[in-house]
Formats: C-alpha cells, sequence, structure tokens
C-alpha cells in the first residue's frame, strides 16, 4: 500500500484549521486519490465535482446566485443531502474552471462542510484568478512519491528505515547486507519513479512494461497538456520537454539553447520554460556564480539545467532495453543523467530550491544547498572514482567560500574524509531542509531615544 507524507499533512489541516485546502502538483501524483482516502479516513461523504471529465459541473457552480443556491445545486448533483460536518465538497481539475476559487470564501464562512480543491495546472492558472481568498484557502503542494515513501510501498519496514537514519546521523557505515538491498532498490526506483499509478501497477503486477506503458500514458498526458493550454507556445514547450533526456545525457548536462534552434534566443521564449516550471513538469536548476548565501542573489537565469518531474518518466524515454540493464547492475550504463535527475527530485520534494555551480577556473558542483547561512556542495557521483572530485576540492580550499562541509552521493557505503561526507546515493532521503526557528520576535534596543 502506497502511504503519502501528504495524507499526515492534510489530515493535521482539518484538525486544527476550517479553512479551504488546495492542492496543487503535476499531473498524476496523487491529489485525487489522497482527497478519496481522506473521506474513507474519517468516514466523510464525498462529493467529487471534476470540471474536466464533468464538464457539466462547471454549469452547476457557474448559475449559482448565492451560497445557499450553490450548496442546493451541489446537493441536487450529488443526489443526497448534503450533511454538516460531514460531507467533503471536492472541486477536482479546478485549471478548467478557475473561477471556483471566488466560492472558497463563502463556503469557509458557511462553516458546515469542509472543501477541497485541486488541479494539475494550477500553477499557470491561479495567475489570472481575479480574487484569490487570502485567509480562506492554504495551499499544499504534492510530488510523486519519494524515496521513502517508494520503499514503505515496496514492504521496506520502519525499523530499517530507523536504522539508515542512524547510520546518517551517527555517520556510521551501514549493515552490508542492508547497504546492497538498499542499493537494488535505488536500481528499481530509478526505473518506476514515484507516481502513484506507475508504482501501485508495479506492487500489482511486478512487470516492468506494464511499468513502462503507465509512465509512457503519463508523457501522452503531458503532451495533451501542452497542446491545450498554451496555443502561442505550445511547439516550443514540446520541443522543450522533448530536449531534456538528450540534454541530461550530454556532457555538462546542462540545456543549450541552440539545441532547440540556431537562433533561439532565451529572452524571447523564456515563458516556455516557465511555463513547464508553473505545470511541474520539469524542473529547473539555476547557475550560482559564487557558492554563497544567499544563492538567489547570484542565481543566472539563462544557465540552467532541465530535470524530469519523475526519474521514472526520464528512464522510460531512454532506449528499449535499458530497464533490464540497470536491473542487472550492468556498469557500463551511464547513469549520471539519471542519478542526478534523482537527486533534483527529491530535493524538490524536501522543499530545496534547485542550484549548481559552474566556473571556467574552479570547475562544477551538481547541485548547492543553503541551510542555516550556509552553502553546501552536493555531488553526484554513480562510477567508482566517487573521491575524485577536483571543483569540490577546489571550493573547500578557498577561505573565502567558508564551506564546513559537503556532500558526495555515491554507490558506496558512508564514511566521512575531512570535511566530506561520502554517502550512499539512498541516504538523500535523509537531507531534509531544517524547519526555521519556532520564533522570529525581535525587539531593538531603543535606549537613549524615547
Amino acid at each position: 500500500m502506497i502511504v503519502r507524507k501528504t495524507d499526515r499533512i492534510i489530515d493535521e489541516h482539518y484538525q486544527k484549521t476550517g479553512r479551504a485546502l488546495l492542492l496543487t502538483g503535476a499531473r498524476q501524483v496523487g491529489k485525487t486519490f489522497s482527497v478519496r482516502r481522506l473521506a474513507e479516513r474519517k468516514g466523510w461523504q464525498l462529493v467529487e465535482m471534476n470540471f474536466l471529465l464533468q464538464p457539466e459541473t462547471i454549469d452547476i457552480v457557474r448559475g449559482a446566485k448565492d451560497i445557499q443556491d450553490l450548496l442546493l445545486r451541489i446537493s441536487a448533483y450529488a443526489k443526497r443531502p448534503l450533511e454538516k460536518g460531514k460531507t467533503l465538497l471536492f472541486f477536482d481539475e479546478v485549471e478548467e474552471y478557475p473561477d471556483v476559487i471566488t466560492w472558497v470564501k463563502a463556503i469557509v464562512e458557511n462553516g458546515s462542510y469542509p472543501l477541497i480543491l485541486s488541479g494539475s495546472l494550477l500553477g499557470v492558472e491561479l495567475k489570472n484568478i481575479r480574487s484569490v481568498p487570502v485567509g480562506y484557502m492554504d495551499e499544499l503542494q504534492m510530488y510523486p512519491c519519494d524515496f521513502e515513501e517508494f520503499i514503505q510501498a515496496v514492504g521496506v519496514q520502519k525499523n530499517i528505515i530507523d536504522h539508515l537514519r542512524e547510520s546518517w546521523d551517527k555517520e556510521e557505515k551501514v549493515d552490508d547486507y542492508i547497504h546492497q538491498k538498499m542499493m537494488s532498490l535505488i536500481n528499481l526506483y530509478l526505473l518506476v519513479g514515484g507516481m502513484p499509478a506507475v508504482v501501485q501497477t508495479y506492487l500489482d503486477t511486478n512487470d516492468m512494461q506494464r511499468v513502462i506503458e503507465v509512465q509512457k500514458s503519463i508523457l501522452s498526458q503531458y503532451k495533451m497538456d501542452i497542446a491545450r493550454y498554451d496555443t502561442n507556445e505550445k511547439l516550443y514547450i514540446n520541443d522543450i520537454f522533448d530536449l531534456i533526456p538528450p540534454e541530461l545525457n550530454a556532457k555538462n548536462k546542462r540545456f543549450i539553447l541552440k539545441n532547440l534552434n540556431e537562433h533561439f534566443k532565451f529572452s524571447r521564449h523564456e515563458n516556455s520554460f516557465t511555463w513547464l516550471k508553473d505545470a511541474d513538469m520539469a524542473l529547473p536548476t539555476f547557475n550560482a556564480n559564487e557558492p554563497r548565501v544567499p544563492l538567489l542573489l547570484s542565481r543566472c537565469s539563462n544557465l540552467f539545467k532541465l530535470f524530469q518531474n519523475d526519474v521514472g518518466l526520464l528512464a522510460s524515454q531512454y532506449a528499449d532495453g535499458i530497464q533490464l540493464r540497470i536491473l542487472q547492475g550492468e556498469t557500463a550504463i551511464n547513469f549520471g543523467a539519471i542519478y542526478e535527475n534523482l537527486v533534483a527530485q527529491e530535493l524538490h520534494a524536501h522543499g530545496w530550491s534547485l542550484y549548481y555551480f559552474s566556473s571556467k577556473t574552479q570547475g562544477e558542483i551538481d547541485f548547492l544547498l543553503e541551510q542555516d547561512a550556509q552553502v553546501i556542495p552536493l555531488e553526484v557521483k554513480s562510477g567508482k572514482n566517487y573521491t575524485r572530485h577536483v571543483a569540490l576540492d577546489n571550493l573547500l580550499r578557498n577561505k573565502d567560500y567558508n564551506i564546513s562541509k559537503a556532500i558526495v552521493l555515491c554507490n558506496d557505503n558512508i564514511k566521512v574524509v575531512n570535511k566530506v561526507i561520502y554517502a550512499p546515493i539512498y541516504m538523500l532521503m535523509f537531507i531534509q531542509r531544517q524547519p526555521q526557528a519556532a520564533s522570529l520576535v525581535y525587539s531593538p534596543d531603543l535606549t537613549g531615544l524615547l
């Protein structure tokens, strides 16, 4: 069974607040499934209105004169009375009728029915909403299943995950048997990825061919979204999306604009990249000119790598047969692009902003993390020579950067050498952003000024 971390967050939301909840995220990341499961856990009656699959429901909402009329119409649609405190209203595929958000305030103030809204392109569509109900609705972004959710779904027990977390925290070696098993699960995750429908297909069948079929279907849905929602830029958006796998497989993995068109200018088609980002179909990772906090100030907006939102979708776009070769652990395969996509996806799900560092004089670092006013370089090494990292050594030697530690994710067991933590790639699941201090209250000393 797939257990999502967001299920706990959604439960806590309705324990603490009566506000509506807006679930955002790419298509097929499990938003609708989570809402249905919430209704089951709570014992609530679910009234689900899908504005894409049931376009007639748009007219139900659009024609309402006031909140009582709206609730009456919804009750007629559901063919049963709405029960106060026990009926969950769920508006799905909100991007088809974004103006439904203008009803959120009235429904919340009515106070009788919990409300959830969801959509797959809300990062794009919400920019055009006339009135967002601030104070009446919270937003929760959902992602594909991360690696920890995946291994729990395939049956790894909590005590094993606790052992791994303790090894990470104490920087101690993982039991060799467990280490080998976890590395095999990493290879499996590279192919299955985290899309819940794909993960469930694997759990039900263990058939990689069926897995690939579901992944191809999701990619087809993405292409249809591109064709439907941006008529002016759809050709460029489609070309950019198709170029992600080969560009990641290139030597420096940086997105080369001229590979789209010899005369392509980023400034003219920046909206195409923004559309893919806002639709959660792609993860741009921007170059930071210097590894100093805040990284945002040194971000170079036209130098970036572009990753898929799910590593399994990426693997399904490569040549047929790569799945079996990866599962068999063939060393001839270039894991670099797939490993880096895995890292980008996991860091994004953990709330990190994505940056890398590149300098002609010092070299390139795969990722830069910003935590507690410090920059932590992170390198991803899929080969045997993982202790060779010239660019990382250059950064650590540079006293101006004052870098206290670095992380190298590799295939070997955990060890620490000077400032560098070498950790197996599966330890990525424990690289979490630390929450800010609970209180930021500050009172200046005004002695002599009062």
